[in-house]
């Protein structure tokens, strides 16, 4: 049992924890490099689909997310311990600063930090919403990669339906896309091993 991967799903986890300012969505590009940067447990493709999963699902993401990195590196145990690596400390320091937070609540300092943080956290999420769409436009191409980013748009803010009945309908139509697009690619192959077969040696 190597007890350096437990260590490096704990710092990760902290990490994310302590540094995820503003919820859910600002922890994603913190647990994105801490997973796929700095320790390399799962490829950049593997994570995206890891969220949009995650996202499907109901709970919070960043717990889900902690959840599924601990059981890919060490099964049931490192689940738990990185769900607890990433929502103890913060937890323990809201309880314990509780009554301070509440009395700063009304300070310009503590409104300054709050408006300081977040351009920082938009930038990162935009950094991620540009590395997951040059990944579709290389997968799809061009016109289908414009064509479901625009579609994602109109359904998510014209539409407004729910993130995840979204999610659900692409990765639905990934599926049956790639389902086929294998199939297809299974009977070219066949195709090209029988007509190799019937030439003349």
């Amino acid at each position: 049992m190597s007890l350096s991967s437990y260590k490096e799903i704990i710092f990760a986890m902290l990490r994310t924890g302590i540094l995820g300012y503003g919820g859910g969505p600002s922890v994603i590009p913190l647990i994105q490099h801490e997973a796929v940067v700095k320790y390399k447990w799962i490829k950049e493709e593997e994570f995206g689909e890891i969220l949009a999963l995650a996202n499907a699902l109901p709970g919070p993401i960043a717990t889900k997310m902690a959840a599924y990195l601990g059981y890919h590196k060490k099964g049931t145990i490192g689940a738990i311990i990185a769900v607890l690596a990433h929502i103890l400390p913060t937890n323990i320091a809201i309880i314990a600063l509780l009554g301070t937070l509440y009395s700063l609540k009304d300070s310009l300092i503590v409104a300054g930090m709050v408006a300081a943080v977040r351009p920082v956290v938009a930038v990162m999420l935009g950094l991620m919403a540009y590395e997951f769409f040059a990944k579709a436009w290389k997968g799809l191409g061009k016109l289908l990669g414009l064509g479901f980013g625009l579609l994602a748009f109109l359904l998510l803010s014209v539409v407004e339906l729910h993130p995840a009945i979204v999610i659900i309908l692409f990765l639905a139509y990934g599926t049956s896309h790639f389902a086929v697009a294998n199939k297809m690619e299974r009977r070219r192959q066949q195709k090209e091993h029988e007509h190799e077969r019937g030439l003349p040696l």
